[in-house]
């Protein structure tokens, strides 16, 4: 977890780009969910470059057709979050009712 005075070097933020994913659970999903729980608004702002460069889908989703983005758009404190995920192309989702 980010404190605000705490350095994060390119290779810290990149080494999130490993991460396994939970069962069930997409990789690049997984990752932005790790990025997300793990940094600040700033450091994720750097992160999501990273991540695009790396060839991962922005527009991971869920079983119920849900993104990333809908996901961060339903917390009332992440609106940097969001527009970041925007700015790199993320869309929201068709969610699909089970």
């Amino acid at each position: 977890m980010a404190t605000r005075n705490e350095e994060w070097s390119d290779e810290r933020l990149k080494g999130y780009l490993e991460l396994l994913p939970p069962a069930g659970m997409p990789r690049d999903y997984a990752i932005l969910l790790k990025a997300y729980r793990g940094m600040t608004a700033e450091l994720f702002a750097r992160f999501i470059p990273f991540f695009v460069e790396a060839g991962n889908n922005i527009n991971a989703e869920l079983s119920d057709g849900s993104t990333f983005l809908d996901h961060v758009s339903k917390h009332r404190k992440s609106t940097e979050y969001a527009a970041v995920l925007k700015q790199a192309g993320a869309k929201t989702g068709t969610v699909h009712s089970m």
